[in-house]
């Protein structure tokens, strides 16, 4: 099986095959067989890691986790942040964007997302239609959790008025293929954004916005670990989410 993260790292660092075996003084048929899926020696993963800038868990995450057993590993982690508002918009622009194969939202009202890239909506329409599977979780502005929460933060009612401004701004993506925008109605103990194989996590605070939560830049490793149980989490909370179309029908009907 071709190993693709080794390639696409090689790619973003622009090394060639030939320098890539230069660094680590061996045949450039050797190179292409780490590229096939060949695992290399230990002492090669390590300078092949420190030469693009990667982890060894990230680029053999099978081997490295046989090397470590049962041991719970936490390398899935890239990056943690005191606060959401301490990562740079042009990562995650640069997230949503390298996203080709699934997209997924989770959270309250997420405006911070359409207010800082003006792009977003044509951006996921053309993903969508390029095959990529792209799913929004917002929360009911009606929720009793969207009240708490409200009340928690000392909001004097605006969390619902943001989420139904998330809600507009998110129109132009209904009755798009490969688009789904739910609304769901539970409580809410961390936002999710997954971009294919990474993810931000925002842990939420009692009585914080979340735009001062905590943020995890994840990226999965293997089929255990904190990405999987995230992206579960996520998974569970879709299930119980209704359409905005038929959310908002049965709320105009007074249903």
């Amino acid at each position: 099986m071709t190993n693709d993260r080794l390639r696409n790292a090689m790619a973003t660092k622009h090394i060639s095959l030939e320098i890539l075996a230069q660094k680590t003084e061996v045949d450039p048929k050797t190179t292409q067989r780490w590229i096939n899926g060949r695992t290399p020696h230990q002492r090669h993963r390590w300078k092949i890691a420190e030469i693009l800038g990667e982890r060894e868990e990230y680029l053999w995450p099978e081997e490295t986790n046989q090397t470590k057993g049962n041991t719970t590993v936490t390398t899935e982690i890239l990056a943690a942040y005191a606060q959401r508002t301490d990562v740079p918009p042009s990562l995650w622009w640069e997230l949503i964007t390298k996203a080709e194969k699934q997209i997924d939202f989770l959270g309250f009202a997420m405006l911070f997302l359409p207010e800082q890239h003006s792009d977003l909506m044509p951006h996921l329409k053309e993903k969508s239609q390029n095959g990529c599977r792209i799913r929004i979780a917002v929360a009911d502005p009606h929720s009793h959790y969207v009240q708490e929460r409200d009340d928690e933060e000392e909001l004097e009612g605006t969390l619902s008025a943001r989420i139904q401004s998330t809600i507009r701004h998110f129109k132009p993506l209904r009755q798009t293929p490969n688009i789904e925008i739910g609304l769901h109605r539970m409580p809410l103990y961390n936002s999710i954004f997954r971009f294919d194989e990474e993810m931000f996590v925002t842990p939420h605070l009692y009585k914080e916005h979340g735009s001062k939560a905590p943020l995890l830049h994840l990226r999965q490793l293997g089929q255990r670990g904190l990405f999987k149980d995230f992206a579960t989490h996520f998974e569970n909370v879709w299930v119980t989410t209704t359409p905005v179309e038929t959310t908002l029908k049965q709320q105009m009907e007074g249903k």
